[in-house]
């Protein structure tokens, strides 16, 4: 029998996932293990595997578009079984979810009930699909189409910016450009109208007037989709008119390295450009042009006012509104304490003398921090409301900075890890994080978090609540000062950190003996390697 493939839900938090490309088309034959889709999260692309064996029978959902948790993905069983049943809302026999520990969840079809007769409109209403749990909105940073223009499947109708990245809009249906519902440059809510597309002379008016947003698709569609969301590509490089097939992940490596992927050979499905093909690419030296014209980069002259005005990108839009959340909805109060670190520091030149990984002092904060929470169970709890959670796990989020804002991916169990562990795999989630190959496992499930801004020169800083922790610790950098031992001054290291908390959860005498144990362990460093 005919089995149901839906969206997993893969943490406590996730609501929805994206299909990045469809690996499978309908009538393809699968077995379990096949890859049948990409699918993007907001931190990672990863591929979506078959756990049955089958035909591909129906796809329920396009590139681009996304799905929410238990969404109908597609369907695989016998070649030739009637899915009708299935997809007017009969009970499958099996329903599949994809294992998590494989792949993020692709979008599922959302079929809808329409609320006047729209049957006999053969035209397709375009929306702006939901691709991250954090997406509210996206911008139509530029229309390739004109109304009133003939449009074939495949084509790309526009360049649209989420709060992720800026990604191509494809279309799937052939027909006229019959209505644009959003001009360039401005932004449109998620489910918002973005175009309609069907017969030239079809009376798209009704579509708009019925408010239910239901896809009416033609006839002679392969596909039976009801779901009105417009299928989303990520951005490639235009070359010589033809759009290059390239993966997400890819077109992300290429944009970092600066490649030019009209220059980068696929070694994917149909020429389809894949992150391996980036990692092995070497390109050819070439002069690089770094003059501009007046005309396209205007010089502010002595005397002369000038400014720019850039837009607000849809992730630093998503990283405000988080913050902004936290830090109004929970009541800060901050501690500050300052740890001598001369101990620390001839601990870390001596282990790192021996040691195959070097050992950096955020490792030690990281350490000491973990072991600290073991003996102040309080401060390693979450505000839930109506209950709090004080949480028997210690795992540590080490903020990361990235070009597009802040990731946090999480240390598990850290207070069971030596310092070399502990050193091996913040550094392997760091370079995850800047390439954004962070996989969920990665980024959920703190429990405490620590940022730290000393590299840069800070001395001291207060950090905003990383929900759902109860507290965030800031450290600041290593400063050389004096300190006054039995009335004479001698040289001595100083470090200050200050710890976040939120009243709901911490009180100020739970957060200072918390600090004083932290403070002790830094001071003794040799206690936290027992």
């Amino acid at each position: 029998m005919a089995e149901i493939i839906r969206m997993p839900k893969m943490s406590d938090t996730m609501t929805e996932g994206t299909i990045a490309a469809w690996h499978k088309q309908v009538g393809d034959k699968v077995k379990s293990g096949d890859i049948l889709a990409e699918v993007e999260t907001d931190k990672a692309t990863m591929e979506l595997e078959s756990y049955s064996d089958g035909v591909l029978l129906h796809i329920g959902i396009k590139n681009g578009e996304a799905v929410p948790v238990d969404g109908l993905i597609a369907i695989i069983g016998k070649e030739g079984e009637d899915v009708s049943a299935l997809l007017s809302g009969g009970t499958p026999s099996t329903v599949s979810a994809a294992p998590v520990a494989v792949a993020a969840a692709a979008e599922p079809v959302v079929i809808s009930t329409p609320t006047v007769d729209t049957s006999n409109i053969k035209a397709e209403v375009i929306r702006m699909p939901k691709m991250s749990d954090t997406m509210t909105e996206g911008i139509v940073a530029n229309w390739l189409k004109q109304l009133g223009g003939k449009v074939k499947a495949g084509d790309i109708l526009a360049e649209v910016e989420t709060d992720k990245a800026t990604m191509e809009l494809d279309n799937y249906v052939d027909g006229t450009l019959l209505y644009i519902g959003v001009e360039a440059g401005k932004a449109i809510a998620v489910d918002g109208i973005i175009a309609i597309i069907g017969e030239e002379g079809a009376d798209y008016k009704a579509l708009l007037s019925a408010g239910s947003g239901t896809v009416v698709a033609a006839p002679t569609a392969p596909i039976a989709i009801t779901t009105t969301s417009a299928a989303v590509a990520p951005l490639a490089v235009v070359n010589s008119d033809e759009h290059l097939k390239a993966s997400p992940l890819a077109k992300k490596m290429a944009s970092e390295k600066g490649l030019n992927l009209a220059e980068v050979p696929g070694s994917g499905e149909n020429g389809r450009i894949v992150r391996r093909d980036i990692e092995n690419f070497k390109p050819q030296a070439k002069a690089i042009a770094t003059s501009q014209t007046n005309a396209t980069a205007p010089i502010a002259q002595v005397g002369v006012e000038s400014f720019e005005e850039v837009p607000v990108s849809q992730m630093r839009k998503t990283i405000a509104r988080r913050l902004g959340e936290s830090l109004f909805t929970a009541p800060h109060f901050y501690l500050t304490m300052e740890i001598n670190m001369d101990k620390a520091m001839e601990a870390r030149k001596s282990i790192n003398e021996f040691a195959e990984a070097k050992i950096s002092f955020n490792d030690f904060v990281v350490k000491a921090v973990a072991t600290a929470l073991r003996k102040h169970p309080k401060v390693n709890s979450s505000w839930l409301g109506d209950k709090i959670r004080y949480n028997h796990h210690i795992h540590i989020g080490v903020a990361v900075a990235v070009e597009e804002g802040l990731l946090v991916p999480v240390l598990r169990f850290a207070d069971s890890k030596s310092l070399t562990q502990i050193s091996a795999e913040t550094k392997t989630l760091a370079g995850k994080a800047k390439n954004k190959q962070l996989q969920p496992a990665d980024w959920e499930g703190n429990t405490f978090t620590i940022s730290n801004l000393g590299m840069f020169g800070i001395e001291e800083f207060t950090a905003i609540i990383n929900s759902p922790d109860a507290c965030i610790l800031a450290v600041g950098g290593i400063k050389e000062t004096v300190a006054f031992k039995n009335g004479v001054a001698v040289p001595t290291n100083v470090m200050k950190v200050t710890l976040s908390c939120d009243h709901r959860v911490v009180d100020g005498a739970v957060g200072s003996a918390f600090l004083q144990t932290l403070k002790a362990l830094m001071e003794d460093p040799i206690r936290i390697l027992a």
